[in-house]
């Protein structure tokens, strides 16, 4: 069946083919050697925040190490921090964050999570508020595909992978889990019928039901940000075409019309407008949200072949994608208004591939998936410093597609 939970145990540690079904984007590529990203520079605009980190026992003093150590404008010290965090435990599922700076206290507040690794998360987002302005991200949640019980199933976790959650138990190929607004459902492409429809799965009630199933290939949906309205990728009526239909796939109404390959839709964080991946490429295209001509999108010449395009809420001028240089592919960034140079953010990202880029809430920082010789994992990676930090253990074996909900 598809639904139910599983909670799994992890310890704290440390694709795509563009075909003409466009079912994920990325062709397998040979296993090679981490691709060097040779003169292209992913520089710092700021020195690092240093911070003295502290837990009140030892599972939130671990947790909020490894929150800081991961977030790329931070550096934790020893000694002489500019400001000191203290995160203590007072109450189940309350945790309180003290921050100090030149010895006078700035913040202390206390944050209420559905556990307590989720209330220490949201009280680390409210000091790196405090002391860097920018929005926090480490409350955020996870939907990803692993093949941990050696086939491929949903699974949901909270950033740093310490309380992962089976959501799906069909045994049958899925493809892309994407939040609904709220973080209450997940919308997603599986074969469990033997064709690429759509379902939506409720995950308080952990009920799948089937939101669109017509002749051809049903893939790629996503829900607007204001949960109403669901972008996809349908091929009944011949080529690959971008629809979209209300949150319970009615009224489903064609969006483009042309003969190229279509791949990939994502929203504008307003809602009006829709980026995608096609042809000729592919290249990235916007077109208004209820339909006209695509306009391209500048991309800098990082590549002739840009696809899997997520647009940044947290920072609506910026655009992650994936791009392919020479046999391998790197996750590259642009901004719409051209104030920010295009780039590749991903040359420290230690493997063959990287793709799949899903933002975080800060604008700043990404989740992509780095494709090994053997093995797919999920990594951070903070777009203006480059720093890399790796995600999923080697217990869930494969893991890729992410989709980022919160906070």
């Amino acid at each position: 069946m598809l639904g139910g939970l599983l909670v799994l145990p992890v310890r704290l540690g440390p694709e795509s083919i563009w075909t003409a079904l466009a079912v994920l984007a990325i062709p397998l590529a040979a296993a090679a050697q981490p691709f060097n990203a040779g003169e292209v520079q992913v520089t710092s605009t700021a020195p690092p925040i240093t911070v003295s980190v502290t837990g009140s026992t030892a599972d939130l003093n671990n947790l909020a190490n490894l929150a800081f150590a991961a977030h790329g404008r931070y550096q934790r010290v020893a000694g002489g921090a500019k400001f000191d965090l203290r995160f203590t435990a007072v109450a189940p599922n309350q945790v309180r964050v003290e921050v100090t700076g030149g010895g006078a206290p700035l913040l202390s507040q206390v944050a209420t999570g559905t556990s307590d690794h989720n209330a220490l998360l949201r009280a680390a987002d409210l000091a790196v508020k405090a002391t860097s302005s920018l929005n926090g991200f480490f409350a955020s949640q996870v939907a990803f595909v692993s093949d941990r019980t050696g086939r491929e199933d949903i699974y949901t976790t909270d950033l740093f992978f310490t309380e992962v959650r089976q959501v799906t138990f069909s045994g049958a190929s899925v493809l892309r889990p994407r939040w609904s607004p709220d973080g209450r459902k997940l919308i997603f492409t599986s074969y469990a019928k033997g064709f690429p429809d759509i379902y939506l799965l409720d995950l308080p009630s952990a009920h799948t039901s089937t939101l669109v199933s017509l002749k051809g290939s049903n893939l790629s949906a996503r829900f607007s940000p204001d949960g109403r309205e669901v972008v996809m990728v349908l091929t009944g009526e011949g080529p690959s075409e971008i629809y979209t239909s209300d949150a319970l796939g009615r009224g489903i109404t064609r969006r483009t019309r042309s003969d190229t390959v279509k791949s990939s839709p994502a929203w504008s964080p307003d809602g009006s407008r829709i980026i995608f991946a096609g042809d000729p490429g592919p290249q990235l295209q916007v077109m208004p949200a209820a339909g006209g001509p695509p306009q391209r999108l500048a991309t800098g010449g990082l590549s002739t072949y840009c696809a899997e395009p997520d647009w940044s809420r947290g920072d609506p001028d910026k655009i992650t994608f994936t791009v392919r240089v020479g046999k391998a592919y790197q996750v590259a960034m642009c901004s719409l208004s051209g104030k920010v140079p295009a780039k590749i953010v991903s040359k420290n990202v230690p493997a063959a591939d990287a793709l799949e880029p899903a933002w975080l809430a800060d604008g700043r920082h990404l989740i992509c998936t780095a494709r090994m010789a053997n093995v797919r994992v999920l990594y951070l990676v903070d777009t203006e410093t480059g720093k890399a930090t790796r995600l999923s253990p080697a217990s869930l074996r494969e893991c890729a597609q992410a989709s980022v909900w919160g906070p």
